[in-house]
């Protein structure tokens, strides 16, 4: 990209989307927003174009990006709301949503037929990273297409380039398979710990310390011992994920036995209408199964 600044079409702007869009007007980009639910446009209405459609936000636009919920909802915006045909010839798509890899594969096909440039492009990081402008960028296209989005990329975190058009969702189901497996491992840790009468907050603190540390034990083990459980990514996003890990695994001959257990465990904790906590919540599902709840401070020194 140059330094004129490419008008964007941002369409998404939910808990990731809507801090994203922030660090692109505070970058100086021009943009127009669409977003299903019309009124989480309002608060960018003095600084961005808002338009009624996906397609209409997209006919001046030199970048798209798209940061929706899951696969179809970006194959029923790019294909069936008529995104794709009402862009410019030239125009880049990049979408930043977390979708199969086989399904980014179809849409840069049906980009290149139109003469459009196309990057899968999915983030790490939450809505922290997206606040501060500090996402991971996986990003899947030829060098050409991923050196244009340079500049919208910088404005939101760090990109890596991945390969080819479909490895920056491999990357985000790798990504995704440690995270959902790493929440699963600490929720069952400060759970025995809780149980046989360590302090959980004390537990975290030492582990940090090891070769247990890590950002999920830092920031969701936090969580999960204040019981903090509104959404920084919902648990029913989650479970999206590890489906398509699963189902990526199944398409490439493997098994993926830590995945399958927890796609399980996320499974019935959506089940038991927790879908909309964190995806730290987890720990719910194991109190549930244990019949105990993690206390801040375990019920006292075992006797026996």
């Amino acid at each position: 990209m140059t330094d004129s600044r490419p008008h964007i079409a941002f369409l998404g702007l939910g808990l990731m989307g809507a801090p994203m869009t922030r660090n692109l007007l505070a970058a100086g980009f021009p943009m127009t927003l669409w977003n299903r639910t019309a009124s989480k446009c309002a608060p960018f209405a003095r600084d961005a174009r808002i338009a009624g459609t996906p397609a209409e936000a997209v006919r001046e636009a030199d970048v798209v990006i798209t940061m929706l919920e899951n696969g179809d909802v970006v194959e029923q915006v790019l294909v069936g709301q008529g995104v794709l045909e009402a862009l410019r010839p030239g125009a880049l798509v990049i979408d930043m949503s977390s979708v199969p890899p086989s399904l980014a594969r179809r849409h840069a096909r049906l980009a290149e037929a139109r003469g459009l440039g196309y990057v899968d492009a999915p983030v790490s990081g939450g809505t922290v990273g997206a606040e501060q402008a500090r996402l991971s960028i996986m990003a899947g296209g030829s060098e050409g297409d991923i050196d244009r989005a340079r500049a919208v990329f910088e404005a939101l975190g760090t990109c890596t380039r991945i390969g080819p058009v479909g490895t920056g969702q491999l990357a985000k189901l790798a990504n995704q398979a440690i995270v959902g497996i790493t929440i699963g491992a600490v929720s069952e840790a400060l759970l025995l710990a809780s149980k046989g009468g360590a302090d959980p907050a004390a537990v975290r603190e030492a582990l940090l310390g090891g070769f247990a540390g890590s950002r999920i034990l830092e920031l969701h083990g936090q969580r999960m011992i204040d019981r903090a459980f509104e959404p920084g990514a919902p648990a029913r996003i989650q479970l999206k994920d590890l489906r398509m890990i699963l189902d990526e695994a199944r398409a490439e001959s493997l098994t993926l036995p830590l995945a399958q257990q927890t796609h399980t465990l996320y499974q019935s904790l959506v089940a038991d209408g927790h879908g909309d906590v964190d995806h730290s919540g987890l720990l719910l599902e194991l109190e549930r199964l244990n019949g105990a709840r993690m206390g801040a401070i375990g019920r006292g020194p075992r006797e026996d």
